[in-house]
């Protein structure tokens, strides 16, 4: 039966996780109030870390509800995104988009990453075939 919970295995924790994706984004996405930066990871499941500035979302109960609306998005799409290392970072605005619309763009987000995703492997497959 497949599980639809957010345990520690499927969260970025540490301060490494989160910089091996900044420093090694391969995939990218941008949504119109967010940015989503992803790289492969070696498990076999996807995993999500949140970087909400409060500059971008200055009340806390702004923050509260973009994070619980993101892990949600991500804990019902979990089983359909690749194993990805996935961080998503805010943008100004995002206080004043609805949340019905944010989890629309979020579940386009992940179509995208799904797509670009396979796109990536492909060509990656491809040039360590050549290599060899």
């Amino acid at each position: 039966m497949t599980s639809y919970g957010f345990p520690r295995q499927v969260r970025l924790l540490s301060a490494g996780d989160y910089r091996s994706v900044f420093d090694d984004a391969q995939i990218k996405v941008h949504g119109r109030c967010f940015l989503i930066l992803a790289r492969p990871n070696a498990l076999p499941h996807a995993r999500i870390g949140l970087v909400l500035a409060k500059k971008n979302l200055r009340r806390a109960v702004d923050r509260n509800r973009i994070r619980r609306l993101t892990r949600e998005a991500f804990r019902l799409n979990q089983h359909q995104l690749p194993a990805l290392d996935i961080v998503l970072l805010t943008k100004k605005g995002l206080a004043e988009v609805s949340s019905e619309d944010y989890v629309e763009q979020l579940t386009y987000a992940w179509k995208r990453l799904e797509k670009l995703s396979r796109k990536f492997q492909t060509s990656h497959s491809a040039e360590s075939q050549t290599k060899d």
